[in-house]
């Protein structure tokens, strides 16, 4: 996390960062995260709880609640908590003029707001329209206010609305406002750090070694670190004729004799279940996974267990070290043998997982 966050720096040199810790830090927990982070600037997160545990970690820099408030009582918890909160609704803007009201107009000071302006992501945010209304309104309370946006499609090519139009679209919205900015990204950082330019840059997945796009290719030139590896061992081993099959219903029937081994893995560790047979996992090698090799899933991924296809490792036996996904096997090709991303695996590692 710390090289990854580096680079960050490198790419985007002019930039604050606020590191991106939600859900739980992508799955690999907040406190790991706040080891790994704190040369950051600041920390963006989706809820109060997990705010509350940075703090009780003892982080005294910024936060930021990347949704803003829930309630009208999320404003003092968040007033107590010192954070900073993303305004995307104008139910925001009312409870946020009233606590103005019921605390002390000191407490405007506290707290920097960070305007949403939807310039096509279509998801939060106010439209160009209405934007420079609602900014006026939460300066008038006291606020400091700064300008954010979210963008669509950073990590494709031939999509409307481009990083570019957006980017347009944002500059002549708050044009003659007061204020900083944050929009990019990991994506944006990664493919468009020669065309955006703001004052805070917000990067989630990337901090975590993992590809915006879902495609591992994408990343492989940013030289990022994969901060999480999914581990097992091979449990059991079977020895197959051709003609039999492995597995609930039977999906995956061999052609050829096979060993097959039983992995301590399945889906209610977090690992997908829909993964197909074919999908990779790295097993060790004789000298172990740095000496490795991918073999491939045969059968349905059951709750506990996966079964894979080892009949080139002859040296496999019960205890074998595997990988799922990490340093030796990056969680964007399984992502993609799945049909998901790597935001998804990530986040769902089950909590009856062992954490080192």
């Amino acid at each position: 996390m710390r090289h990854n966050l580096a680079r960050v720096r490198e790419l985007m040199p002019q930039s604050k960062v606020w590191a991106v810790v939600k859900a739980n830090a992508y799955g690999h927990g907040i406190a790991k995260a706040f080891e790994g982070l704190q040369d950051t600037d600041g920390f963006a997160l989706l809820d109060l709880s997990e705010a509350k545990v940075l703090r009780e970690h003892g982080w005294q820099g910024p936060i930021l609640l990347l949704e803003g408030l829930f309630t009208q009582a999320d404003v003092f918890d968040a007033l107590d908590l010192r954070c900073d909160c993303v305004v995307h609704d104008l139910h925001q803007v009312d409870w946020l003029e009233t606590a103005i009201e019921a605390k002390s107009s000191s407490a405007a000071h506290e707290m920097t707001l960070y305007l949403k302006m939807n310039t096509g992501m279509n998801r939060l945010g106010f439209v160009p329209e209405a934007y420079r209304e609602v900014y006026h309104r939460l300066h008038a309370a006291g606020y400091q206010v700064a300008h954010m946006t979210h963008f669509a499609n950073a990590d494709y090519v031939d999509r409307s609305p481009s990083v570019d139009e957006q980017v347009e679209l944002f500059k002549q919205t708050i044009d003659g406002l007061s204020g900083q900015t944050s929009l990019s990204n990991s994506a944006a950082i990664l493919w468009h750090h020669h065309i955006v330019t703001c004052d805070w840059v917000r990067p989630g997945i990337m901090l975590y070694g993992a590809s915006p796009s879902g495609k591992f290719e994408d990343i492989e030139h940013a030289k990022l670190l994969p901060a999480m590896s999914l581990r097992s061992q091979v449990i059991a081993i079977q020895h197959l004729e051709a003609g039999e099959a492995v597995g609930y219903g039977s999906r995956y029937k061999t052609d050829v004799p096979i060993r097959i081994a039983v992995v301590a893995c399945g889906y209610a560790d977090g690992y997908p279940r829909h993964a197909p047979d074919g999908t990779p996992v790295w097993v060790a090698g004789a000298s172990g996974l740095a000496d490795g090799q991918i073999c491939r899933m045969a059968g349905q991924v059951s709750m506990d267990m996966i079964t894979i296809d080892i009949t080139d490792m002859p040296h496999v036996e019960v205890g074998t070290e595997v990988e799922l996904w990490g340093q030796y096997l990056p969680v964007d090709l399984v992502a993609q043998s799945a049909g998901t991303i790597g935001y998804e695996l990530l986040c769902a590692i089950a909590p009856r997982v062992q954490r080192v």
